[in-house]
């Protein structure tokens, strides 16, 4: 599998969508995430003008680069390299993983969003580096979100792949042991995150119901 030098597993996947929170500026959220030990982040605006994100996007990569962690572009290989982010992760509309490759090159992070168990195996058939599935439960940040799959739905794609999977949709902190035990390895959070009282303290909590990290599969 190719993939960034040093990468491993984080657990936390924080996702920065300006929409959720507007009045929290991402840059803060993401230096303060990363004090607390956050070290996976990624930049998602589904409305933004390819400039409007350009700049929000180039902020954050800065950021990002300063605290030392990784950042990952959501749908667009173009603004993705134009920033130098670690990687990018694909929607099931979004360009197929083998062009995204081709694009991205052989040392960038890609990830795929999953929803279902037949999109689980065509997506690790061209072997990502990880998956998101999900919604587990609903999402607090989207309102045309695809189907609910509770943990039931994944603790039934865990044996399809032995990629590293990311649980998505409405995860709190209080349900981070149940959606671990199910057979996630990490949990993409957005609400949970961007609308916390305490951001630091909302990252401690989440990392110390998790493992520690670990390599991804190859």
């Amino acid at each position: 599998m190719t993939s960034t030098t040093n990468f491993s597993l984080s657990p936390l996947y924080i996702i920065l969508d300006p929409s959720v929170c507007p009045e929290r500026p991402l840059v803060e959220v993401l230096t303060v995430a990363a004090e607390a030990g956050a070290v996976l982040f990624q930049y998602r605006n589904k409305t933004a003008s390819m400039k409007e994100a350009y700049v929000e996007a180039l902020a954050l990569r800065q950021a990002a680069a300063k605290a030392g962690v990784l950042f990952i572009v959501n749908d667009r290989c173009d603004l993705a390299l134009a920033v130098d982010a670690d990687g990018v992760h694909l929607g099931q509309g979004d360009l197929p993983l083998d062009l995204a490759r081709k694009v991205m090159g052989p040392n960038k992070l890609i990830g795929i969003s999953t929803h279902n168990p037949d999109q689980v195996r065509a997506a690790s058939a061209g072997k990502p580096d990880y998956l998101g599935f999900g919604p587990i439960f609903p999402p607090g940040s989207k309102r045309d979100h695809d189907p609910v799959v509770g943990l039931e739905g994944l603790r039934a794609i865990r044996a399809v792949t032995s990629l590293p999977i990311f649980a998505i949709g409405g995860i709190q902190i209080g349900q981070v042991g149940d959606v671990m035990e199910a057979g996630a390895d990490g949990i993409a959070v957005i609400s949970a995150i961007l609308k916390a009282a305490d951001i630091r303290e909302a990252v401690r909590t989440f990392l110390s119901r998790m493992p520690t990290p670990a390599s991804p599969a190859s």
